[in-house]
């Protein structure tokens, strides 16, 4: 076995690898003020390069004219801004109450763990799993069927923007592990070289009674990949840079 050969390929691998995912794994700041209004036209936006959103954790494989979807990050040192283009051929609103089955009518998910520890966040907030609706409810869970409001955590808003697409845009204020729901907390400022745990999926329902598809931006090992809600070690690590 040549084995200089061999170390040279190794190591072209992992350089590659490594500069692939490197990319994929920086959220540039913002160099505007970014007005949360669904459109996405600042100078930020344009700058930043789509990541995808195509990872099926429940449910079939999707034709593109069913669902397909993609974001972007960049963040300022108040909150992380998250643009999202998903293309669902039927988009629909259930339930009245935001925390009544909110998982089973289409919404956008954000997962996000301030400190990068990974570890469980089922009934904690080591980290979280956020589910907003098409009005901009946010819902996650404090305790085993206990689901609250967490809309002062994020501002967003949702626009349909052409046959079958829609846009949504968030600013989000991030919390340290140490939040307990109903006391004040002071949000975490943003400053760079941070590292975010972080993931983004959908829940697409055209016509069932129950969601069809579930679909996330990282690839999850193993048979159960319908983790993020309850395991923050899936998520994917960014570095906040200038």
């Amino acid at each position: 076995m040549n084995y200089k050969k061999l170390f040279i390929y190794s190591f072209l691998l992992i350089s590659f690898t490594t500069c692939k995912n490197s990319e994929n794994s920086i959220v540039n700041k913002s160099n505007d003020v970014i007005k949360i209004d669904g459109i996405g036209n600042e100078k930020s936006w344009k700058n930043t390069h789509w990541l995808a959103i195509d990872q099926v954790w429940l449910g079939d494989a999707v034709k593109a004219s069913d669902f397909s979807g993609k974001y972007k990050l960049v963040w300022n040192e108040e909150a992380l801004y998250v643009l999202v283009e998903i293309t669902d051929d039927v988009l629909r609103d259930v339930f009245e109450n935001p925390l009544e089955r909110w998982w089973d009518e289409d919404c956008v998910e954000i997962f996000i763990d301030e400190d990068n520890s990974g570890g469980d966040h089922q009934y904690n907030h080591n980290a979280f799993a956020y589910h907003i609706d098409t009005k901009g409810n946010v819902v996650d869970i404090i305790a085993e069927n206990t689901p609250k409001l967490f809309n002062d955590h994020i501002e967003s808003k949702m626009v349909a923007s052409g046959k079958n697409t829609s846009t949504w845009e968030f600013k989000i204020a991030l919390f340290d592990d140490k939040f307990v729901y109903g006391k004040n907390h002071q949000k975490i400022t943003l400053a760079k070289g941070k590292k975010i745990g972080f993931a983004i999926a959908y829940c697409d329902n055209d016509n069932s009674e129950h969601r069809e598809n579930f679909i996330g931006s990282v690839v999850v090992e193993g048979n159960d990949k319908d983790r993020g809600w309850k395991d923050a070690g899936i998520f994917e690590t960014f570095e906040l840079k200038e």
